[in-house]
């Protein structure tokens, strides 16, 4: 099963990190960045892509791919997106594309398909479950017959996200606790040997309140957590999204790992290496040694 996959990389490697491969064209570095054309640019985030996850591969045990920064280049960046992936996956890594699909019916089933279905799938999508159940149905139906997973929004990293989020019910719960319930049935039957489900959520590191609360209310619900370094979360704030040993979710890291070389100057790979072995030992004085209960 994917989420347990994704847990024995943790353990082997000692590291809940997901490094997040955000690139836009602006993070290269300057001589990198002598194109004008998208096919150009796409092929120079490719390059620089490649040499990160090759940095990083036998360090963090995941990456996360956002498609937002792709699109803007066309055709020459949807394929840079999918041959990123499909080179950390080469590379033994668990790949989470960040896409936040949500639809319904037909629409959905063909989102689902394009991320979860073929060949070049990624292995985790994020998806947004706003749109209820059957937004969610065709995406968990391919996980099931795939190996594949998703991550639903449950509580994000953003300032403004108290504004829906936050919001009380009139059975007492927040909005985030609702959604963060539907989650934890939406992967009712399908947890895996570590009692995580295929259906993570996305809690950030920014709220630690709401994520201790969350944490207890899903105990098969496995986390995707953002909201680390660079949009001020540390890892004593998320200490509260992991349970017992270390376990039950990974830290999303993008701009502190990419554009580490801008701070640290030197090859900005080697600087992506050093930025991913302090995170690592960041968390570890805060969470311990990871290990299954």
């Amino acid at each position: 099963m994917i989420f347990d996959t994704l847990i024995e990389k943790i353990i082997e490697k000692q590291n809940p990190t997901c490094v997040g491969l955000d690139t836009a064209f602006e993070y290269l570095p300057e001589e990198m960045r002598n194109v004008q054309d998208d096919a150009g640019k796409a092929a120079a985030v490719l390059e620089f892509n490649k040499k990160i996850v090759d940095s990083v591969c036998d360090v963090v045990p995941s990456v996360k791919v956002q498609i937002a920064y792709y699109e803007p280049l066309g055709a020459a960046g949807v394929s840079c997106f999918w041959e990123t992936c499909a080179y950390a996956k080469r590379k033994g890594l668990v790949v989470i594309a960040d896409a936040k699909r949500n639809d319904i019916g037909a629409t959905a089933e063909q989102y689902a398909e394009a991320f979860l279905g073929g060949a070049r799938s990624c292995d985790i999508l994020t998806v947004n479950g706003y749109l209820g159940t059957d937004g969610i149905a065709p995406f968990s139906e391919l996980c099931k017959q795939n190996d594949k997973g998703v991550f639903v929004l449950v509580k994000t990293s953003n300032p403004s996200s108290g504004e829906l989020q936050n919001l009380r019910l009139a059975d007492g719960r927040t909005v985030y606790e609702c959604m963060g319930d539907m989650a934890e049935k939406w992967g009712e039957g399908t947890c895996g040997k570590y009692g995580y489900s295929r259906v993570g959520a996305v809690v950030g590191a920014t709220y630690p309140e709401e994520a201790k609360i969350l944490r207890a209310r899903l105990p098969h619900t496995f986390f995707l957590i953002p909201g680390y370094g660079a949009q001020g979360g540390n890892a004593e704030m998320l200490k509260n999204c992991f349970s017992a040993g270390g376990m039950g979710g990974v830290v999303n890291n993008s701009r502190g790992i990419l554009c580490a070389y801008k701070k640290r100057g030197g090859k900005y790979f080697e600087a992506a290496r050093a930025a991913a072995l302090e995170m690592r030992a960041d968390l570890k004085s805060v969470l311990g040694e990871i290990c299954a209960r």
